[in-house]
């Protein structure tokens, strides 16, 4: 089994669709509760290799990895982990790009296990321009359309956000994170 902080969160879900924004803010609002925590960034952005619709099973591979170490030395270090994406994600870039991989699957499916709760951002607008990720709506679609399939494949429960209720989002976060922090409560005799 993989290791398991008291508390793993991941964002999923397609690029440019909120990850980010929702990872900082529930980030703060734990802060402000007084959790000990850390935030895995997307590791997408410091890869050496080509990414977005030109990637391949290197430059997916690099992020893969990196992204399960980037989770490690969190884990070691915090009671409670937010990760801008989850290790399912950066596969299904793989899978557009380079079609499945026997090993890969098989660890993916594995470390999907040491998450506490997967959070799914929809797609509510086109991405914006950002400088690194794709800004083509086709290829944005594809990847949560992979995503979505990947989860009900693997039987993964997720939290789903509604498109249409982005204003509440991350009041909805909040809320699933503090039921899985808050301790249980003891019944009285």
């Amino acid at each position: 089994m993989p290791p398991t902080p008291s508390c793993k969160i991941a964002f999923i879900g397609s690029h440019g669709v909120g990850k980010t924004t929702l990872c900082y803010g529930l980030a703060a609002r734990l802060k402000a509760r007084d959790f000990s925590l850390d935030v895995v960034h997307e590791v997408a952005r410091r890869c050496p290799l080509p990414i977005n619709e030109e990637t391949g099973l290197a430059s997916e591979s690099w992020i893969l990895h990196s992204q399960i170490a980037e989770e490690l030395i969190a884990e070691a270090r915090y009671p409670v982990v937010i990760c801008d994406r989850s290790a399912l994600d950066n596969y299904v870039y793989m899978l557009l790009s380079a079609g499945p991989r026997e090993a890969l699957d098989q660890l993916v499916n594995w470390w999907m296990r040491s998450y506490s709760l997967l959070i799914e951002v929809p797609i509510a607008e086109d991405p914006s321009a950002d400088g690194v990720r794709s800004e083509d709506p086709v290829f944005q679609r594809a990847v949560e359309e992979r995503l979505s399939q990947e989860l009900e494949k693997r039987g993964l429960e997720v939290l789903r956000l509604e498109p249409k209720k982005r204003n509440e989002w991350l009041d909805t976060v909040e809320e699933a994170a503090c039921k899985l922090l808050s301790p249980a409560q003891l019944r009285l005799l």
